[in-house]
């Protein structure tokens, strides 16, 4: 199941503050960094689909109708 914007964003937090923090050894925190960068990608892909589907919407010469958006 894929996770919400709102969840990875929380899990992305979590990993800064571990990085931040500095307790990690240097393979555990190239591996929090991947991680980190994965859930980033996939927040940005969200945002740019939201985007588009706003985009959508207004582009309806004014009008508000929902078209169909496959991602």
């Amino acid at each position: 199941m894929k996770k919400s914007f709102e969840d990875n964003m929380e899990e992305l937090e979590n990993i800064v503050k571990e990085l931040e923090e500095g307790k990690l050894d240097l393979e555990k925190s190239v591996e929090k960094f991947e991680e980190g960068m994965k859930i980033s990608k996939e927040c940005n892909e969200m945002l740019e689909n939201a985007e588009k589907k706003i985009t959508i919407l207004l582009e309806n010469e004014g009008k508000i109708e929902e078209a169909k958006f496959e991602d």
